[in-house]
């Protein structure tokens, strides 16, 4: 697509963003991890790989100027955005009501934190599709995963690097909490990567896009907490043994050895080599101990 060309179908090209930028008042901070996307065929492919259909109701966060949302919107039940800027959060149904005034009957905008959130209006959510904020993109999608046990799906667009450790698997030099924790909720998988170009403003660094389809946690007698607090303590020192990285959390190196032990984990072995079954069975060997 040439510069300025228009956008047919009511999606935002680049003039469009910038334009309606201008309007708002509207310039991207690096706090906020604003990076609005500007390419139409990125957001069509964002929904394409959602695999999301007319039975989906989507939740959105961090909409922004609305790019990937008039890209939902067509082909979706509903799309529940979340946006916790105030002017962004405000125009959104405005911008919807100028482009697709047919589909804005689908859309209900939360001013809100995504990290906050624990209800939504509407039917409950099937699918999670978002642009994430860089600088939030775990929290959030953990936080979302557990409120709404109803996502059965998840596409998100996210930085490279933090693609690449939400789907590595153990043995990885990246594997390490977020890719633990983002088993307990489902299959993860890396499914695309994404230019810094389709950005204004460009990041300094490409984006991938990660799917999560959900699937039962491990079988365990302890809850999901205990659990994630075995992964946080054998990451919190990567380099020493499990024996050494869980004496806190034991109360003691061998305490932490009998656990392990009891869970049949070589208490030599370090945290990158366990998969997520192998924490939880960490966690209830202590508990039944």
């Amino acid at each position: 697509m040439r510069p300025g060309a228009a956008v047919s179908d009511g999606l935002l090209g680049p003039a469009e963003v910038r334009a309606l930028a201008d309007r708002l008042g509207v310039r991207p901070t690096k706090q906020k991890g604003q990076n609005f996307v500007i390419d139409a065929n990125t957001v069509r492919r964002i929904v394409r790989t959602a695999e999301v259909g007319s039975d989906d109701v989507v939740l959105e966060v961090g909409p922004g100027l609305g790019s990937l949302t008039l890209a939902l919107l067509p082909e979706v039940s509903r799309v529940v955005a979340v946006e916790i800027d105030d002017v962004l959060a405000q125009a959104l149904a405005a911008t919807v009501a100028e482009r697709r005034p047919d589909l804005l009957d689908r859309l209900d905008v939360v001013h809100a934190d995504a990290l906050r959130v624990s209800e939504l209006p509407g039917p409950a959510p099937t699918a999670l599709v978002a642009n994430l904020p860089y600088n939030v993109s775990v929290p959030v999608i953990l936080h979302l995963l557990e409120a709404f046990p109803s996502i059965v799906r998840v596409l998100v667009m996210v930085q490279l690097e933090v693609a690449d450790r939400l789907a590595a698997r153990p043995g990885s030099k990246v594997y390490g909490v977020p890719s633990v924790k983002a088993r307990w909720y489902g299959e993860v998988a890396r499914v695309g990567t994404v230019g810094r170009s389709v950005f204004w403003p460009a990041p300094n660094v490409d984006s991938g896009l990660v799917a999560i389809t959900r699937t039962a946690p491990p079988p365990t007698t302890v809850p999901r907490e205990q659990v994630f607090a075995v992964v946080d303590a054998a990451f919190a020192q990567r380099r020493k043994t499990l024996r050494a990285a869980l004496a806190g959390w034991a109360g003691s190196p061998a305490a932490a050895e009998a656990a392990l032990r009891a869970a049949d984990v070589d208490p030599g072995a370090r945290g990158e080599q366990l998969d997520l079954p192998a924490f939880a069975r960490i966690a209830a060997a202590r508990d039944a101990g």
